[in-house]
């Protein structure tokens, strides 16, 4: 199928979950600004809507819902396009959703264009979507949000295969485009304006596996580029953090001093269930490099609650650990069954009420540390990446690690670095 020009049309986009789906939905978009397609406006009504959805947890699923059946309520005259991975997963069932025209899956969703003449024409086959290993397809993609921060998509899938999680049948396996063609997206945004650039993707240090390349490789191209750009990691596996790609964020005048890294739970046993590549004296090991060569370092953790198999004595066991690292701020996650992983296997399991008592018992202590952090930083010197403002009045902007700021309004600071004296 190969899609016409058409001036006439608008397209409205709704995307839920992770930075990922923002990229891949910014990309899209422009395929279809392409073909002379034109973003809906405020009061206008959309030809086509087009729902890119995530299904990391049930509630994920449940918000993937409701945004469809809205959608379908507020257009009833649109063509409804469902994809993303709550899509790939749950295609059948989105299927018979009243008002959704076209389901697509992960491999679909990249050339997502192709299906156009679905529209105009009556095609009884409304679902298109691979199995996961034959989920191939990649091209890297950026995006910018009204933040001036850009996301560069470097990687998608994952060959890890957590009991827990979902993600690597809803995304495939590990894939990348090749460093050179990594680059030159990452130019082109720089040339477009784009001055802090955060490298995204599903399991991000893996980049390379399919290029018979590194990240270390990539990360070296980016930071040779001679421009006023700076560089975050989303979030890297601990055990792909190597020693290497530290050193060069503390060396780099780019990439800043700011890390996301998944640490899940701090019991070793917890972690052995979960089929973690690690374990805490080897996380710690990395926290400590960190810190040792970057002191004001920013570093932020994903800790999940409730796993099955979590007494709570194992609980306690991980909330010790975490106590003790100078972690910066814990992205806290309750854990939910999701169908088809080993870990549905796994007993005891944790009543839900139990589950949400331990999310607020450990975001009570990232609150304490994230403070602790901010005080640490109180009276130094860092530069500031200012943003746009919302009311007109007050302007946000991140330092190089992470500590939030704001002055006064002046549109002539929008996505321009300031060096200032932190005070709060």
């Amino acid at each position: 199928m190969r899609a016409e020009m058409n001036t006439n049309k608008k397209i409205l986009f709704q995307t839920l979950g992770c930075k990922l789906n923002f990229a891949e939905s910014s990309a899209i978009g422009r395929d279809f600004l392409n073909l002379g397609y034109s973003v809906c406006s405020n009061g206008e009504s959309p030809d086509i809507v087009i729902i890119n959805t995530c299904t990391v947890t049930d509630t994920a699923d449940k918000k993937g819902r409701q945004l469809i059946h809205r959608m379908v309520r507020e257009n009833p005259n649109a063509y409804i396009i469902v994809t993303g991975c709550y899509a790939q997963l749950k295609s059948a069932e989105i299927s018979t959703f009243p008002g959704v025209d076209l389901v697509l899956g992960a491999n679909e969703k990249v050339n997502i264009t192709d299906y156009i003449e679905s529209i105009n024409q009556k095609n009884e086959q409304k679902v298109f979507v691979s199995r996961p290993a034959e989920i191939r397809n990649f091209r890297p993609e950026c995006s910018a949000d009204d933040r001036t921060r850009h996301f560069l998509k470097v990687q998608d899938g994952c060959d890890y295969f957590c009991t827990y999680c979902t993600i690597p049948f809803a995304r495939g396996r590990s894939r990348n485009a090749s460093v050179a063609d990594t680059v030159k997206v990452a130019e082109q945004a720089i040339k477009e304006g784009a001055h802090e650039i955060v490298l995204t993707g599903v399991n991000t240090g893996d980049f390379g596996r399919s290029t018979g390349e590194s990240f270390l490789n990539l990360i070296k191209a980016l930071d040779s580029i001679d421009a006023p750009v700076r560089y975050r990691i989303s979030s890297i596996e601990p055990n792909l953090l190597t020693d290497e790609i530290i050193n060069l964020a503390a060396c780099s005048t780019h990439f800043t001093p700011h890390f996301h890294i998944p640490l899940q739970s701090g019991s070793d046993h917890i972690l052995e269930l979960m089929h973690r590549r690690y374990d805490t004296e080897f996380f710690a090991s990395k926290i400590h490099k960190i810190k040792e060569l970057m002191p004001d370092a920013f570093i932020g953790v994903d800790v999940m609650t409730g796993t099955r198999g979590e007494t709570q004595e194992l609980f306690d066991e991980g909330l010790r650990f975490i106590e003790s690292m100078p972690f910066s701020q814990i992205h806290v996650f309750t854990y939910s069954e999701r169908a088809n992983t080993k870990a549905l296997d796994i007993r005891p399991i944790i009543p839900m009420h139990e589950r949400r008592l331990r999310t607020a018992q450990l975001q009570k202590v990232s609150d304490r540390k994230l403070h602790e952090f901010y005080e640490s930083q109180r009276g130094k010197t860092a530069t500031v990446l200012w943003e746009a403002s919302s009311d007109g009045k007050t302007m946000h902007g991140f330092t190089e690690n992470y500590v939030r700021l704001s002055r006064y309004y002046d549109p002539e600071m929008v996505n321009v670095f300031e060096k200032v004296k932190i005070d709060f």
